[in-house]
């Protein structure tokens, strides 16, 4: 029989995303008020579980104030001892981190851990269960891709900035008869851009999922000015791809980004229109969370204790049919969901006449007026 939860220990780990304070906040008032546990924060994810600890208590104190601040008052890391490393061509964990973190969570008294983070973090804490650590997963990304989960926190504030963005760059595209490209993140999936596409009107949508043909994109602007609309709006994924090519990284940094540039300038050839990108990037991340993701963040933190206090582990929380529910930490570690070709936001918008770049390339007006 495992023994009692007395001490919790909780940490953030990945990219950071609105509404991982709320849920810290949640956590910590859930233990305290409905079982009487002692909180830990661990600072700077599992690395903080690594050579010396870096821990504090927390309590009522500590999460004033956390509902609708953005970031996270632990800090969090996606680099690190914990990442797959290959080995004769296969990825592989290296035990040694593994162990030196269950050992530190035993001398610290800590009886389960809540991890917040996404499919990576979610994999680390999988295997954690090898070495003896009880853990409850809670699901973090903004790109809403966690497997399993219909809609993570910090996804909606994500969609709320990327959606203001297009508002504005409509005025600007129509005062100056431009193609106006908007580049917003999603490396393997495209639920940001396409969720804004449709929520600011945009006329072209990229997403990974699509691979995309210039011709086509620049058969879609040129209709569109045949038609008499001398401006378009692009939104596309971080992660959208050229067919036949691969996803393009930024030179000088080594991430991934670069495609909203690319596509700008292709389709500025293609069209002789002028074309300007605008890249949101960690602008996505940062501020403070919706309404939405403030209570998506609580529910899933109140969850995730109430479901250690009934004896669960190795699970994730996770959002399915409009409820809070679980599913197991095995189900989601390493995938991501992605968009369906089918899915009924993709058949609405190219019902609007929405492009995604994979069109019939042959259709260039033979000549503009």
């Amino acid at each position: 029989m495992a023994p009692p939860i007395r001490r919790i220990g909780l940490l953030t780990s990945g990219g950071d995303a609105p509404g991982l304070n709320a849920v810290i906040r949640a956590v910590v008032k859930t233990a305290e008020v409905e079982h009487g546990w002692t909180v830990v924060g661990v600072e700077h994810g599992f690395e903080g579980l690594v050579g010396k600890p870096r821990v504090r208590t927390l309590d009522a104190a500590a999460i004033s104030g956390l509902l609708p601040r953005g970031g996270t008052i632990l800090g969090s890391t996606n680099t690190g001892h914990f990442a797959m490393m290959e080995v004769d061509g296969e990825l592989q964990r290296d035990p040694g981190p593994y162990k030196e973190l269950a050992g530190n969570v035993r001398r610290l008294g800590i009886d389960a851990l809540v991890v917040i983070g996404g499919e990576g973090s979610q994999g680390i804490a999988s295997e954690l269960a090898r070495y003896g650590v009880r853990a409850m997963g809670v699901p973090k990304t903004i790109d809403n891709d966690l497997y399993g989960c219909e809609q993570t926190f910090g996804f909606d504030t994500a969609l709320t900035v990327a959606t203001e963005a297009i508002d504005r760059l409509h005025t600007t595209a129509a005062s100056h008869d431009r193609v106006m490209v908007l580049e917003v993140m999603g490396r393997d999936t495209g639920w940001i851009a396409l969720h804004s596409g449709l929520g600011g009107g945009a006329d072209i949508i990229l997403v990974p999922e699509i691979p995309f043909a210039i011709e086509a994109i620049a058969s879609k602007v040129l209709t569109r000015e045949y038609q008499g609309s001398n401006f378009s709006i692009v939104v596309c994924a971080e992660g959208a791809g050229e067919a036949g090519g691969n996803q393009l990284y930024q030179e000088t940094t080594g991430t991934l980004g670069g495609v909203g540039a690319y596509v700008a300038t292709q389709v500025a050839k293609a069209t002789g229109k002028d074309a300007r990108v605008v890249v949101l990037g960690h602008l996505q991340r940062g501020g403070m969370p919706t309404p939405y993701d403030r209570i998506l963040a609580t529910r899933f933190g109140a969850a995730a204790v109430h479901n250690l206090g009934e004896g669960r582990y190795g699970e994730v929380v996770v959002m399915q049919g409009g409820e809070v529910t679980t599913v197991p930490m095995l189900e989601t570690a390493g995938r991501v969901r992605t968009i369906p070709g089918d899915h009924e936001l993709i058949r609405t918008a190219r019902g609007l006449g929405i492009a995604f770049g994979d069109e019939d390339g042959d259709v260039l007006p033979e000549a503009l007026p």
